[in-house]
């Protein structure tokens, strides 16, 4: 089954490089294209896969077809391609904001559409993605998407109605993560840190608390309390977030993204 990629940025490549690893498709089973001759270049050299100039091209020989393109894009691509598609391929979109009926609407005809939300993570086999399909979308055909994002991560079958929280929680969030890495590390440099060695405790402390939370299965307020000594240094910091409104500010990041997915 040959594989499109219709877009070969970061997110595409970290979808062709988990597939590539995971052993679901070989080299010679994937095609792609992009814009510029330098990312053609590039892919082709990095993945070993047959690179094209034409979206058209590729939407024609592929049996799946991953649109890995910017939202504001979406549309002059589909544009392009909805003629040159064959009738029972898989369309698989990873754009923010575009839902099935927006893209239904978009080819003009009823396709079989899977819509995905990865995140960047994916780019170090950390991904979590959340998929929905449309009612063309067989039982087989959903499992085999589910398959292709798990390559990268982890990926949940989600309700369309939920995939705008899934854009932020996941999606828009290791943006904000980053931000606080940034910031426990510039605190680790004012006391005294070197900043190389602060980045590194800084980002060492995030991961393994998100696993914590992943294998252990506990609240993490739970796994907050074990953490802090009554009279102790961590339950001060704890005080002095809870009057930033540090849980209120990540809480409006969020839904703000939310709303701004829906407008998308």
């Amino acid at each position: 089954m040959k594989i499109g990629f219709i877009g070969l940025g970061n997110m595409a490549q970290a979808i062709i490089g988990g597939m590539l690893e995971q052993g679901i498709v070989a080299e010679a089973e994937i095609c792609g294209s992009a814009k510029t001759q330098k990312t053609r270049d590039a892919v082709r050299e990095k993945f070993h896969i047959d690179v094209k100039a034409s979206n058209a091209a590729v939407a024609e020989e592929a049996q799946t077809l991953v649109l890995a393109v910017k939202p504001q894009f979406l549309g002059e691509v589909i544009g392009e391609i909805k003629y040159a598609l064959q009738p029972d391929t898989l369309v698989i979109s990873i754009a923010a904001g575009k839902t099935l009926a927006w893209l239904e609407q978009a080819f003009g005809r009823q396709v079989k559409l899977v819509r995905c939300m990865p995140n960047t993570p994916a780019l170090v086999g950390e991904g979590c993605t959340g998929v929905c399909t449309s009612s063309a979308v067989s039982a087989e055909e959903t499992n085999y998407s589910i398959r292709l994002m798990e390559s990268f991560g982890k990926a949940s079958l989600v309700e369309e109605r939920l995939m705008d929280a899934v854009g932020a929680v996941s999606g828009s969030s290791p943006a904000y993560v980053f931000l606080f890495i940034e910031a426990m590390a510039d605190a680790g440099v004012a006391a005294g840190m070197p900043r190389a060695q602060a980045y590194e405790f800084a980002a060492q402390a995030v991961y393994g608390s998100a696993k914590l939370v992943l294998e252990t299965g506990k609240h993490p307020g739970e796994l907050k309390d074990m953490v802090c000594s009554p009279g102790g240094t961590t339950i001060e910091g704890v005080r002095v977030l809870e009057e930033a409104g540090f849980r209120g500010a990540v809480m409006d990041a969020l839904l703000a993204t939310v709303e701004k997915s829906k407008k998308m």
